[in-house]
């Protein structure tokens, strides 16, 4: 994340649910990325950087090792489960239609406000506070070149296993690939808190699973009490507004009621109305 957003406001649009785990338990849930409904982005971005890389070479006359990309690429999306990526999701707009709509159950949930400056000193290790790029042509992205660079300095065609160097690229191409949306979402100016367990060294977190009607569901519960103290703040210093949802029936004065009896005096003060004018057709 660029540091020309750390003093936003970044806003996190959920149900209520979510809202009590985030602030009486004080738990940020982060859920896998194929879960979420761009579930393709992180196999769309590694598709196209591969295409990318490939059609390079093949300008260059070298179909030898653009084949060998391409081979490289599909051995590595047969690992994507285990390299996806566990991310948090957050909008720049406040009170926004779309992000009603989309993420705060159709407009009958929750917007939590969360200081940017707060959260990117707490991405650290294996978390990182991310900018969602949009982008369709991979030809211009930073690791086209890279893993270009990569292959042509070989003087044969290498043993990937054996290639830290290719390892080591391929591991942030899987990271980048979970700030990745297409075009199409771009109205929606994201930013992302992800975590990737695989780099083991730097994540020490057990999963959780959550069990619904229809499927299991695996997330990482974070600890924003010690994610807090890391930063020098209290919870109540990281969020500095909550709003109820243009469709929510949920009564303003309950709400501050329950955060002053969960020891959140001042964020009860924080508790606005939407005021965005979203009406869902009656059909």
């Amino acid at each position: 994340m660029g540091k020309e957003y750390e003093n936003d406001i970044l806003y996190h649009y959920t149900d209520y649910q979510a809202l009590d785990g985030i602030l009486r338990q004080a738990q940020l849930r982060v859920n896998n990325v194929l879960n979420m409904n761009d579930a393709a982005e992180m196999r769309y971005f590694m598709d196209g950087l591969c295409d990318a890389v490939a059609g390079r070479l093949e300008g260059d006359g070298d179909h030898e090792r653009a084949e060998w990309v391409r081979e490289l690429f599909r051995e590595e999306l047969k690992k994507e489960f285990f390299y996806s990526a566990y991310a948090a999701c957050f909008s720049l707009y406040r009170d926004d239609a779309a992000q009603w709509e989309r993420y705060g159950n159709r407009g009958r949930g929750v917007c939590i406000a969360f200081w940017g400056k707060y959260l990117r000193k707490m991405a650290q290790g294996a978390l990182s506070l991310q900018t969602v790029f949009y982008q369709d042509d991979m030809a211009a992205h930073n690791l086209t070149g890279v893993f270009y660079r990569l292959m042509k300095r070989k003087e044969k065609l290498p043993d990937a296993e054996k290639e830290p160097d290719i390892k080591k690229a391929m591991n942030y191409a899987w990271s980048c690939s979970a700030a990745f949306k297409h075009p199409s979402f771009s109205s929606e100016r994201e930013v992302r808190l992800v975590v990737s367990p695989s780099v083991k060294e730097f994540f020490d977190v057990s999963p959780c699973y959550h069990i619904a009607v229809e499927r299991i569901k695996k997330y990482y519960p974070l600890d924003l009490m010690d994610m807090c103290q890391k930063a020098g703040i209290g919870l109540e210093e990281l969020v500095p507004e909550i709003i109820i949802g243009p469709e929510s029936t949920q009564s303003r004065s309950i709400l501050q009621d329950y955060l002053r009896d969960n020891g959140l005096k001042e964020l009860a003060e924080r508790v606005s109305l939407s005021q965005c004018p979203l009406r869902r057709s009656l059909s």
